[in-house]
């Protein structure tokens, strides 16, 4: 509801993701910012890595849950220390 208020009202959302932002916070508000900021070294994931190696029977390369890798990959904007 307060994100579709923010949208009504064309509202600037700003995220910002500390270590650790993880399950739900991540699959929902973390990552609908206009900006996404990230600290440093944060693990940011939606699941655990053993948890989504049980699920998926695969291996999870070693920090791909780190904000390092995921603005690699364009998922979020700047880092910026705390």
């Amino acid at each position: 509801a307060l994100y579709n208020y923010q949208l009504d009202k064309k509202l600037f959302y700003v995220a910002i993701l500390t270590d650790p932002t993880t399950g739900g916070v991540t699959a929902s508000f973390a990552m609908l910012g206009d900006i996404i900021i990230a600290e440093p070294n944060a693990t940011i994931a939606f699941a655990g890595k053993r948890v989504i190696e049980q699920t998926l029977n695969t291996t999870v390369p070693e920090g791909s849950q780190t904000s390092e890798y995921l603005f690699e990959k364009g998922l979020f904007d700047p880092i910026v220390p705390r």
